[in-house]
């Protein structure tokens, strides 16, 4: 989302600043700078709402911001259910409006969930388990959550790349644990489950994801 706005905001002459909290991938942050947005990082311990507390802080003291919010902008969920979703219902099947959450939850067993929980653990999966309930989420059409752990997430991230050559990021991994498990159930033998993968590998070469083989190129003589 980030790149998308920073691109716009370059064709319309704006001035774009973004924030987000500091354990957000280095990557996305050389990203940005090189686009030439501004960046604020937050503490991570305060998570999103310390996050959202520093743009309030900065709609405050500059002129002229509007705060483009995609957790509270019910044209964000539109979008992706206009756009985004016309992927999916392209294919010539019948779909049952459904959304798949999950929580994640660093050295936890993982376990089935029938509700959202609203206070996730400590976790190394960016763009989820936030803590909080997004005010443009229907909570009505979710039939369940699924428990995913920061390794479980990576290591389904590195299988994608080595053994069907998709360059993914971690949420995406945590998709295909998610869908592993749910596959794995007897209802659901010889059933196909969809997933989408909604995050690029290359931006996140300077996360733990990448940690070992980024060690063994640093490593390398010639």
């Amino acid at each position: 989302m980030g790149l998308g706005l920073v691109l716009l905001a370059i064709h319309k002459g704006y001035r774009f600043i973004a924030v987000m909290p500091a354990k957000y991938s280095l990557d996305k942050q050389i990203l940005l700078r090189y686009m030439g947005a501004e960046l604020y990082l937050t503490d991570p311990a305060l998570g999103f709402p310390g996050m959202y507390d520093k743009v309030e802080q900065l709609q405050k003291e500059l002129p002229n911001v509007h705060v483009l919010n995609q957790v509270t902008n019910k044209a964000n969920s539109e979008a992706h259910f206009r756009l985004t979703g016309m992927v999916v219902s392209s294919v010539p099947m019948h779909w049952r409006h459904c959304i798949w959450y999950w929580k994640v939850s660093e050295n936890a067993k993982p376990r089935r969930q029938n509700h959202l929980c609203g206070a996730p653990g400590k976790h190394k999966i960016q763009g989820v388990g936030s803590g909080f309930l997004p005010e443009v989420l229907d909570t009505s059409v979710i039939d369940e959550t699924v428990t995913v752990t920061t390794e479980e997430a990576m290591e389904n991230a590195k299988r994608l790349a080595k053994e069907e050559g998709l360059l993914v990021g971690i949420s995406s991994g945590a998709n295909l644990a998610a869908c592993l498990k749910v596959a794995l159930r007897e209802e659901n033998k010889g059933k196909m489950i969809v997933t989408m993968f909604p995050s690029g590998g290359e931006r996140y070469l300077n996360s733990d994801l990448f940690a070992d083989v980024r060690e063994e190129c640093l490593a390398m003589t010639f």
